[in-house]
């Protein structure tokens, strides 16, 4: 993988979704597949917690749901991340965002222990 995707990896991890967003959206318009699309379920699970964090759940949950559903694509260690891992956690959050009322989506913000996007050990 590039050195600009683990940038964005970085940025992500650090809670801070638009920088991940721009980073990885000029290497997703670039790229081609297989990794295009891995890309792109990155980006947009960054720009879901994005929203979230602007008290957007409508935007928060169709994303988390669209990228969740593009990175089921990949085996569990695509790119040298542990897609696994990451799949667990956009799932639980995606459940959350889908029970959470609308009146309480700034407690959530507020509560939410974001995902780590976790890189495989090399050997």
């Amino acid at each position: 993988m590039p050195p600009e995707f683990w940038q964005g990896i970085e940025e992500f991890n650090q809670g801070e979704y638009y920088a991940c967003h721009d980073t990885l959206e000029a290497l997703w318009m670039e790229a081609f597949e297989p990794e295009k699309t891995f890309y792109q379920g990155i980006l947009q699970v960054a720009v879901s917690l994005y929203h979230l964090s602007n008290h957007n759940l409508r935007g928060a949950t169709i994303l988390m749901g669209e990228g969740s559903n593009r990175l089921r694509r990949y085996d569990s260690s695509f790119g040298e991340i542990d897609v696994d891992d990451l799949l667990a956690q956009t799932s639980t959050l995606l459940a959350t965002f889908q029970q959470t009322p609308i009146d309480r989506v700034a407690e959530l913000a507020a509560q939410l222990q974001p995902p780590i996007v976790r890189r495989l050990e090399t050997i």
